[in-house]
């Protein structure tokens, strides 16, 4: 069975992500109407899922039923001006981005089904952690259609506004800070003599277990740590520690509303 229409406001990474993810599940839609100032994203974005409709103008996206505002935030304020008279009063409109809150949105809009999430990229393999939060005046039928088109993306949860950019820092942004490293990994098993499939293998498994242990062991991480006694980049530690410290730090001051 069919469901509502989409429009997406932005055809970027994270439109992508979504996108994929509705695809594995075979999820069918009236339509997915997707606008991008740039023509190649939408070039690409059509190749990649000829289902989609390509609008000529960011109205034409934002008059559907359900509009994703997939944009960076400097973008957000400006093409809520210019959708605020073509998103219909029912429509649920749910923005992807950090900093712009629940309350500027609703300035530029008549609808009162407004929620923000901060989406995940394992949403691509529908394995997303993607915190939700809605407006106080959402309508009850709204939220829980929301709930279920968001559960396809994988886990979605409800959390309080304030709490939204530190999900940004810790979950949607945190694979960043590790595959480059992992990537570096998989290109030593060659010289090392392993196969492809032993490295990957090799890591992906260890890294599940490792996370399990830290985790779920009962240990404190000064244990689990201590567990391994040799520290081949040990020396680096402390600079590594800084590095959190300053450049998360930072950046989450930055996009904090």
């Amino acid at each position: 069975m069919k469901t509502n229409s989409l429009g997406f406001v932005g055809g970027g990474r994270i439109t992508k992500i979504f996108l994929q993810a509705f695809a594995n599940k075979k999820v069918e839609f009236k339509s997915i109407i997707v606008f991008d100032t740039n023509a190649d994203v939408l070039v690409a974005l059509k190749k990649q899922f000829p289902d989609i409709v390509v609008a000529k103008t960011v109205e034409q996206a934002a008059q559907q039923q359900t509009i994703f505002i997939a944009l960076h935030p400097p973008m957000i304020m400006e093409s809520l001006d210019k959708i605020a008279d073509v998103v219909s009063a029912n429509a649920l409109v749910i923005s992807l981005a950090p900093k712009i809150t629940l309350e500027k949105i609703a300035s530029k809009l008549k609808t009162p089904n407004i929620a923000r999430l901060i989406p995940n990229a394992t949403s691509y393999i529908n394995e997303g952690y993607n915190p939700v939060t809605f407006g106080d005046h959402f309508e009850p039928k709204v939220k829980s259609d929301a709930l279920l088109l968001l559960q396809l993306l994988g886990t979605t949860f409800e959390v309080d506004e304030p709490k939204l950019e530190a999900f940004a820092i810790l979950s949607a942004m945190l694979p960043t800070y590790f595959w480059f490293q992992w990537e570096e990994l998989t290109n030593l098993g060659e010289p090392m003599g392993l196969t492809t499939e032993e490295t990957n293998e090799a890591i992906q498994q260890t890294l599940l277990a490792a996370l399990k242990l830290y985790f779920e062991s009962g240990l404190s991480s000064k244990q689990v740590i201590d567990l391994i006694p040799v520290k081949p980049i040990g020396e680096h530690q402390q600079q590594i520690a800084e590095f959190y410290q300053s450049k998360l730090m930072g950046l989450f001051e930055k996009i904090k509303p």
